[in-house]
């Protein structure tokens, strides 16, 4: 029986699985962060689906990093940050009902946002209430439609809701929101592996 990914995760966080979606995911959120800090200006941070608190405790390491916390619907994944590093900012919550207490420069987020009921409406509230003027969002998908080897996951994981977007909807859902300069990329791509999909836009 297939379950929601909440419960999947919570249970990964206890089999310390955490730790290989960290190792397998390293480099394409190098790829982003990358490119979303290039400007060499302060930023402050979020990481929607934070897990374990990876992302957070590596960006916050970036001299010109004013802010970063972290949020995510898994109780135990949060609890696993909060004991790795209890000075960093987390918060478990649905990230669809949540808002941030203070606006930030930089949201990020890596192999979340299909899990989503609707990940158009979270895209959207992010954009109207989680970022400054000119800050940006930026998402980092292996499951989308392009890349074939991934259609299976829902059932390989047991995980239910996880929706298959195209590439051009994801940027569509960007459009539609109200970012500007959008732009979209795969990285890491190989044979029978299409690569993490990339999608970015300024508000």
């Amino acid at each position: 029986m297939k379950r929601s990914p909440i419960a999947v995760f919570s249970e990964w966080a206890d089999l310390d699985k955490d730790y290989g979606m960290e190792k397998n995911h390293k480099a394409s959120v190098e790829n982003m962060l990358t490119f979303s800090t290039k400007k060499r200006t302060p930023f402050s941070f979020i990481d929607v689906g934070c897990g374990n608190g990876w992302v957070v405790r590596s960006i916050a390491k970036n001299p010109l990093c004013t802010a970063a916390e972290g949020v995510d619907g898994s109780k135990k994944m949060i609890e696993k940050a909060k004991s790795i590093d209890p000075f960093l900012s987390y918060s478990h919550a649905d990230v669809m009902q949540w808002t941030p207490k203070n606006k930030v420069d930089l949201v990020h987020s890596m192999e979340v946002f299909y899990y989503l009921e609707n990940p158009k409406k979270l895209i959207k509230q992010i954009y109207t209430d989680w970022l400054n003027e000119g800050g940006r969002l930026i998402i980092g998908l292996d499951f989308y439609f392009e890349n074939t080897i991934s259609h299976s996951w829902s059932d390989d994981c047991g995980i239910s809701n996880m929706k298959l977007f195209k590439e051009t909807e994801w940027c569509t859902f960007f459009e539609a929101a109200g970012f500007q300069s959008i732009e979209n990329w795969r990285y890491g791509a190989r044979e029978n592996w299409a690569g993490t999909l990339i999608v970015t836009g300024v508000k």
